[in-house]
């Protein structure tokens, strides 16, 4: 499927066209796994919100956001490593490099998990008072954090971006949520507590976490990029600066938890367990309004690992801005409708008592659309070597973010973290807008854009 990663095209100016054709084609296909995945995803938290009620589905999200954090906090991200460092040896076709970086990703998988249901165990039991969730719940929710280990499967990601089989990714994130929509409703039909609701969410990244890995490891077999594989070996020979990729990488992708599932245990910290439920309903309507538009971004960063690897680099910027245009777009059209239809929306799937959130639903769907017209800026940056300015912009962004956020909602509840969101999303955009511009090889990308278009440009 797609263009053997192998091949490598001569140099001179690339059009864009046909790549920006392939990131559509890409994005289209995840949204088709997405889209499925997010009216399941509906669909499993209905069945519990009208199963357990406001209160108690406020306990499952939080314990469900508490394993979500965990495993984005302990990730490395190493599907991006697959791509920074893997991208070029695959297209030279020198597979003892290829398969280097391949074991220095699936130990960083490996120990992640480890550490993420370890700290996630002993966080359960430690902090359900303080999370919003009674000491009662601490075993099951120490339960629910063992899916923390199926969470962190990054490699795979990166091989299966990498080889173009974004199918494969669609269909596994479809799966995740038929079996939490399966799962939650037999829960459902037979009146089941709050325990078999967490079951059920748990074993869809189990069956998720399956499905990617045999995927991926047919395709490497496939292409026979396993012979001679050994576990055994120098993790980063001949890889200057991985370990300070994987640090920034983990950083960047750490402080954006903050916009996220961080947010919710917050609410439920300060606010109680029933708003934070509120919170999570409006964020995962917000989440699928603006998803067809973000699907832009993983489909972006192959196309971008490649142009860097086979020189490339004027096209990187004209593509980059291409999607800014395109993605910003579908999420202005989006926002209008998820700003017309929110109320009866919520009403209709959630219950009445759930209307309640169509407000803070509009600032976290602004705040969604505010990130799409500046979704490809951390790519190039990333691209260009330049993911610790990433970390550091989102660091800066995330201090300013949580300073606000504790005083802002005691005084104006859920709708004043809205206004936080939107204004975090302005400043993350403007940060990593500045400091790419300043970049000297981001003049250097602009340069040969406006050369490769000729002297009309």
């Amino acid at each position: 499927m797609g263009r053997s990663p192998i091949e490598t095209p001569g140099p001179g100016p690339v059009e864009t066209g046909p790549i920006l054709k392939r990131v559509i084609a890409n994005a289209g296909m995840l949204l088709g796994g997405r889209s499925v995945n997010a009216l399941l995803g509906l669909g499993y938290m209905a069945l519990g919100a009208r199963g357990l009620g406001v209160a108690q589905f406020g306990v499952l999200v939080l314990i469900h956001a508490f394993a979500q954090f965990l495993g984005d906090v302990v990730k490395f991200q190493s599907w991006q490593t697959v791509l920074n460092y893997g991208a070029r040896p695959l297209a030279e076709g020198r597979v003892a490099d290829f398969q280097r970086v391949l074991r220095f990703t699936i130990m960083l998988d490996l120990a992640s998990s480890v550490m993420g249901v370890a700290m996630g165990v002993a966080g359960a039991f430690l902090f359900a008072d303080d999370l919003g969730w009674q000491s009662a719940y601490a075993p099951a929710a120490a339960g629910y954090v063992v899916s923390v280990a199926f969470m962190v499967s990054a490699a795979p990601l990166g091989l299966l971006r990498l080889f173009d089989r974004f199918d494969i990714m669609a269909r596994q994130t479809a799966l995740v949520s038929l079996v939490r929509l399966i799962g939650s409703a037999i829960a459902f039909a037979f009146d089941a507590p709050l325990w078999a609701y967490l079951l059920a969410w748990g074993l869809g990244p189990l069956a998720g976490f399956v499905y990617l890995v045999a995927g991926s490891w047919r395709e490497l077999s496939r292409r026979g990029l396993l012979a001679g594989f050994s576990w055994r070996g120098p993790l980063t020979e001949g890889m200057p600066g991985i370990w300070r990729f994987a640090w920034a990488t983990n950083m960047s992708a750490t402080l954006e938890v903050a916009f996220t599932h961080l947010i919710t245990l917050m609410m439920g910290a300060l606010l109680g367990p029933a708003q934070a439920g509120l919170w999570r309903v409006g964020a995962q309507i917000a989440d699928a309004v603006a998803k067809p538009a973000k699907l832009l971004v993983p489909a972006l960063y192959p196309e971008l690992a490649r142009l860097r690897a086979e020189e490339g680099e004027g096209t990187m910027w004209r593509l980059a801005r291409q999607v800014g245009v395109l993605g910003g777009a579908v999420g202005l059209a989006l926002l209008a409708v998820a700003t017309a239809a929110g109320e009866p929306l919520l009403a209709l799937i959630m219950g009445r008592e759930f209307a309640a959130a169509a407000d803070v639903m509009t600032w976290q769907v602004a705040a969604a659309v505010i990130g799409i017209f500046a979704l490809p800026l951390e790519p190039m940056l990333v691209s260009l070597g330049k993911a610790g300015a990433t970390a550091w912009v989102r660091l800066a962004v995330s201090v300013l973010f949580l300073s606000a956020l504790v005083p802002v909602v005691g005084r104006f509840g859920l709708i004043g973290a809205g206004a936080v969101v939107v204004g975090a999303s302005v400043a993350l955009g403007l940060g990593m807008g500045w400091i790419l511009l300043r970049a000297p090889e981001a003049g250097d990308l602009r340069k040969k854009s406006l050369a490769d278009r000729g002297p009309d440009a």
